[in-house]
């Protein structure tokens, strides 16, 4: 056995340096005093693109609101779960949906699904939910949230589409009823 088989130093991994970083940030840190009810009473659903900086492009500070994030922004079974658990366990009132340019679920169709089953031997349980218009899709995920008999709070709830590219919201109106 050689004496060159000691364990060697491995490399610093993203993990590792977040941390390290979590390591400065408690350093410092204070307890704010607040409990996990949100300050605003607003939940907002968005997609988890990395270029969302949703505190920063909604004006909103620690504490303000409940934040859901999944691939595309979309109003899941599990989105409901969360809203509910927001409003009637938490005080949340209003629900903002954004979706955003440039968003991966544009590129993709439920084939990703069939794709995935046929490689690792296992259908997944949940859908891609991807879609090929982003207004519609928010208006879909409106849909979804006001008509969800889990939710007592459905009256406020809006939805925007983020422009990646200009940092700006654009609201989607929901679709109207047909009066017959």
């Amino acid at each position: 056995m050689s004496s060159s088989s000691a364990p060697s130093a491995r490399e610093e991994t993203v993990t590792d340096r977040l941390v390290a970083a979590n390591e400065r940030y408690a350093a410092e840190f204070t307890d704010p005093g607040m409990d996990a009810r949100p300050v605003l009473r607003v939940a907002v659903v968005a997609c988890m693109d990395a270029r969302l900086d949703l505190h920063r492009a909604l004006g909103l500070e620690l504490g303000d609101c409940h934040t859901i994030r999944n691939a595309g922004g979309v109003v899941t079974d599990d989105t409901i779960r969360s809203l509910t658990i927001s409003q009637r366990a938490l005080g949340t009132r209003s629900v903002v949906l954004i979706h955003h340019t440039g968003c991966g679920l544009l590129n993709l169709t439920e084939d990703f699904r069939h794709e995935l089953a046929a490689e690792v031997g296992q259908r997944p349980a949940w859908a891609v939910e991807a879609f090929h218009d982003l207004d519609s899709d928010v208006r879909q995920s409106i849909e979804r949230v006001r008509t969800s008999p889990f939710l007592p709070f459905r009256d406020d709830v809006r939805g925007f589409v983020f422009d990646v590219r200009t940092g700006r919201l654009r609201e989607i109106e929901p679709e109207i009823e047909a009066e017959e």
